[in-house]
């Protein structure tokens, strides 16, 4: 008869885990935030590892564009334009029924991170921009819990666990959000898939070192490697750590007290804009499938209701009041569909 502790076996043989460690790999709570490139492959590791509770948290759906390189989703979930949170919590179940995977569609904000983060033991910060990356490291500071950081585009990416202490964290390194269009993204240089693997693997083999209270293990640099380029460097954070950080040095917490509702951005990699809603909107989704009957082609699932106005253009309306304008990168256009078919 199968048992837990033949599906750990190798892991449990191996000597810094041992038997003890994967107790504690067992009852830990792992939030992972963006469940794309970077995330996708991180749950799935740390779910085939054990961790009892896995939250998966993710605002955006599965697109064609997603399956070269999100190991969790197939075909079906970008035909049916799935919520990433819900695709990949259903695919880690059955990978792993003996944990619980707990899905969230939502975008984080300062508004609704605290109840998002709410009882994890550690984050991983699998996000797409530097301004959520920035509200977990507030969030992480104020609750003295950790997050390991990963980043990729094109064909390199860096790793890095940060304790909740300060002295470093992320924000020594990123002091401010960088200007738009002064960092390299997804949609300016690409992705290699294998450089994204690479990295969430990192992310995971670092995560499970803190769970197992392998503290001398973690790594203390920021790891960066390129695996085009053939090139690996670990960069010492005591050299550039910023020693008047406004977040861990001076307590102030910028992003964890912005304001809730920032503005709508084009996604990255992707012909869409974002609208946010106001901080607290909760919709009866039903209601928008009946209104917007004679208006297109309606699709509604538990999670959003989608209104495809032509062939290259739909609006993705979720529960809590977000939308997805697709087929557009243009703020103003997706601004006045929000308010045509929303208000």
């Amino acid at each position: 008869m199968n048992s837990p502790r033949d599906r750990y076996a190798r892991q449990i043989q191996f000597a810094p885990i041992g038997d003890q460690g994967q107790r504690r790999i067992d009852d830990s709570t792992v939030a992972v935030v963006g469940c794309g490139a970077l995330g996708t492959v991180a749950a799935e590791l740390l779910a085939r590892a054990g961790v009892g509770r896995l939250r998966l948290v993710d605002r955006d759906i599965v697109e064609w564009s997603n399956l070269q390189r999100q190991s969790l989703f197939d075909e079906n979930d970008a035909r049916s334009g799935s919520p990433k949170a819900a695709a990949a919590a259903d695919r880690l179940q059955r990978i792993n029924s003996e944990i619980q995977i707990e899905p969230q569609v939502v975008d984080v904000l300062s508004g609704n991170i605290t109840g998002v983060l709410d009882g994890v033991d550690l984050v991983i910060d699998a996000c797409d921009n530097f301004e959520l990356r920035l509200l977990i490291n507030d969030w992480s500071l104020e609750n003295e819990i950790p997050f390991v950081h990963g980043g990729c585009v094109g064909s390199g990416g860096q790793v890095r666990l940060f304790d909740g202490t300060g002295r470093p964290c992320f924000r020594c390194l990123v002091r401010d959000l960088p200007p738009p269009g002064s960092v390299q993204t997804c949609d300016t240089a690409g992705v290699l898939g294998a450089a994204t693997h690479l990295i969430a693997s990192l992310q995971a083999a670092e995560a499970i070192k803190w769970l197992v209270g392998s503290r001398s293990s973690i790594r203390t640099s920021v790891l960066s490697i390129d695996l085009w380029q053939n090139k690996i460097r670990q960069v010492d954070t005591s050299e550039i750590v910023d020693p008047q950080c406004p977040a861990c040095f001076g307590k102030r917490r910028d992003f964890l007290n912005a304001d809730a509702r920032p503005p709508a951005a084009a996604l990255c990699g992707r012909k869409s804009v974002q609208v946010p809603a106001r901080q607290g909107t909760r919709l009866d989704l039903s209601s928008f499938e009946s209104r917007w009957q004679n208006l297109g082609r309606v699709q509604c699932t538990p999670f959003f209701v989608r209104l495809h106005l032509d062939e290259s253009q739909s609006l993705t309306l979720f529960r809590d009041g977000r939308a997805v304008i697709s087929g557009t990168r243009d703020i103003t256009i997706a601004r006045s569909l929000y308010d045509r078919y929303v208000g």
